[in-house]
């Protein structure tokens, strides 16, 4: 393995770290979760807002856009295509939606997590290639199931999770290191 690729994969390793530990005071790291409900009007428009609030007061703003733009697509997601699972749906409630940011110095992960236990849809690749896409009209792309490719195409790494009492967690990470040599474009 040669020296960039063996780089490449401790810098994977080393934020595959961070996202899985638990957030601690003294961690250098800013937190933030969030608890919306599916049924209210202005969800996704609040959660938007809350991802620039909370990214502006942490002195990122020049990730404001991008990440945005990938959680209203999460979020835009569960209010749209979730159905809470069985056991977690209850008469009369409203659909959960739990947005997680962690923010260290070299990375930011984000989480949105519902009551639907069904895996979302990640896009295998790329419909068309690159150079084609400036020159196809909107008539030939699919009129749904692009939020999880807007996401895919705005961050370093998108997953899901399944939750241990029933759900799931769709994660994305925006690498802070000042470039974006390792974002899939």
């Amino acid at each position: 393995m040669d020296a960039r690729k063996s780089e490449h994969v401790v810098n994977e390793l080393d934020a595959f770290a961070h996202w899985f530990a638990a957030p601690e005071p003294s961690s250098a790291g800013h937190f933030l979760a969030l608890t919306l409900f599916a049924e209210f009007p202005d969800t996704v428009r609040v959660a938007r807002d809350m991802t620039a609030t909370f990214l502006q007061g942490a002195g990122v703003e020049d990730l404001v856009d991008d990440a945005r733009l990938a959680v209203s697509e999460l979020v835009g997601n569960v209010v749209n295509h979730a159905s809470p699972d069985r056991c977690l749906a209850q008469p009369g409630s409203a659909r959960r939606i739990d947005v997680t940011f962690k923010l260290w110095p070299k990375w930011l992960f984000i989480g949105v997590a519902d009551e639907d236990s069904t895996p979302p849809v990640l896009p295998a690749g790329e419909a068309f290639s690159p150079g084609l896409m400036g020159e196809l009209s909107e008539a030939v792309l699919p009129d749904t199931g692009r939020g999880l490719l807007i996401v895919q195409r705005l961050a370093v790494a998108v997953w899901w999770t399944p939750e241990e009492r029933g759900g799931k967690t769709v994660w994305c990470r925006f690498d802070l290191d000042g470039g974006t040599t390792d974002r899939p474009h």
